[in-house]
């Protein structure tokens, strides 16, 4: 007669390995504070956590929404996939990013995937808990109607990327997107993210992005440190048109 065979933790389900959050994790979501004792009580009993493995889907188009989610540690990446398999990227999501409030306000399907680009913690809140939030608090409505506002523009940004041809603005773009102090709060100033997993957010090449880097950087826009990139001029990766010299 076989052992049954139990499931490990590679073996479950994210929904499966989620579990409640510890204090120090409960502090890096920066909508909590700002609720009522006793929303904040019932917001807390709800949130779970879970570790998301690299590769792993979060959200997959056409499901329908169960969770908001927040990443308290690492980085994921949000895309789409069109008829003909092809994959457009729309932004990444770095620590102390919440998304998908427009699903869960709607309650529809997704229209965009979540995908892990390294081992991430990510949090979520019961969609009928953040509806009745939205219903009971006012300072939770601020925080919201603030996401979506922020979103709007990084959507808006997100297309005009996409259309750009030249490297080094298609990179500097990318990072400026990854530095919004209200999207996302846990960042800082220094973004810990590898050339490989820029190439994934830019939609260019790892050698492209190398080369982008390396001419942003000349430029004292950002320096690159082990591990990550310091931003060293924010609104020049926003907006200035960069230019390499002819050799």
């Amino acid at each position: 007669m076989s052992t049954p065979r139990t499931t490990s933790s590679t073996d479950a389900t994210l929904h499966q390995r989620r579990r409640p959050l510890t204090p120090a994790e409960l502090d890096a979501i920066p909508w909590l504070n700002l609720l009522a004792p006793a929303d904040r009580e019932r917001a807390v009993d709800d949130l779970r956590i879970a570790e998301a493995e690299p590769g792993e889907y979060m959200c997959r188009m056409g499901r329908p929404v169960t969770y908001w989610f927040g990443v308290i540690d690492g980085l994921l990446k949000m895309s789409s996939d069109n008829a003909e398999g092809q994959t457009m990227t729309f932004t990444g999501v770095p620590p102390g990013g919440w998304f998908g409030e427009g699903t869960a306000l709607k309650r529809e399907t997704y229209r965009y995937n979540i995908q892990a680009l390294r081992k991430s913690l990510v949090a979520g809140l019961h969609v009928d808990t953040f509806h009745w939030l939205l219903d009971h608090s006012i300072a939770f409505n601020r925080f919201v109607m603030n996401q979506l506002n922020e979103r709007l523009g990084q959507f808006i940004a997100a297309r005009e990327i996409d259309r750009m041809t030249n490297p080094d603005i298609r990179v500097a773009r990318s990072l400026a997107s990854l530095f919004n102090p209200v999207l996302y709060p846990g960042v800082g100033e220094v973004l810990r993210i590898t050339q490989q997993e820029l190439a994934y957010l830019a939609g260019l090449s790892r050698q492209r992005v190398n080369e982008a880097l390396n001419a942003l950087e000349a430029q004292a826009v950002i320096r690159v440190e082990y591990g990550g990139l310091r931003v060293l001029d924010l609104q020049a990766l926003r907006s200035k048109v960069f230019t390499r010299p002819l050799t």
